[in-house]
């Protein structure tokens, strides 16, 4: 009796390349579903080092002998960056001027932060305040109008008056250097001088005018 179920030698030798045929297919299928792509040239870079940061504006003042320094972080940090200074007297500081005497004093304005200074200005404060230092005094009132001021650096002549017209006066009157870079420091000389034309009421007395110093960036 014959099996209606077996399939004859001819049928299977047939049945097998197909079989293969399918199999490899699968397979190619299946390795492009976990590659994404066949394989092929590919170039990349990577940048690890992508950085901004701010650099740092800061003034420093100090005498002529480098012995007494001012820094503008003197009143905490570089947050505030604004300081008084009370230790370096630009206007000398003498209580025995006589007239026509001159009191030199030199200076220098450095900046040391990382970051170049834009602009530079000298702003004299708004008054300027006559006193009497000494217990011997004379009855003029105008001091201020007696004393004259010539503040230079280098060959360049920044300021040139009385301490009565230097007292308030606009930034933008001056002929300042210019903006210091990094690390830079620029000269300044004050010289002040009592008027010849002073008599004994000047005597015993005093001036002063306050002023500030500004970088901007």
């Amino acid at each position: 009796m014959s099996n209606p179920l077996r399939v004859s030698p001819l049928k299977r030798l047939r049945f097998a390349p197909v079989a293969l045929s399918a199999g490899i297919f699968a397979a190619v299928l299946l390795s492009l579903s976990l590659t994404g792509t066949l394989s092929g040239f590919a170039a990349s870079i990577t940048n690890t080092s992508n950085t901004a940061g701010s650099g740092t504006l800061i003034m420093q003042e100090q005498n002529a002998g480098a012995t007494v320094s001012c820094l503008s972080t003197d009143a905490g940090s570089v947050s505030t960056n604004s300081a008084s200074c009370s230790t370096i007297n630009k206007f000398g500081g003498s209580t025995t001027m006589t007239p026509g005497n001159t009191v030199n004093t030199a200076i220098s304005i450095k900046n040391t932060g990382t970051a170049a200074a834009s602009t530079f200005t000298l702003s004299p404060g708004a008054t300027c305040t006559q006193t009497t230092p000494t217990s011997a005094t004379g009855s003029a009132t105008d001091l201020c109008a007696k004393m004259n001021l010539v503040i230079t650096s280098g060959s360049s002549t920044v300021f040139s008056g009385t301490l009565a017209s230097f007292k308030g006066a606009a930034a933008s009157a001056f002929t300042m250097p210019a903006a210091p870079t990094a690390g830079a420091s620029t000269p300044f000389n004050f010289a002040v001088t009592l008027d010849s034309s002073a008599g004994n009421t000047y005597q015993g007395l005093a001036a002063s005018v306050p002023m500030t110093w500004t970088f901007t960036a």
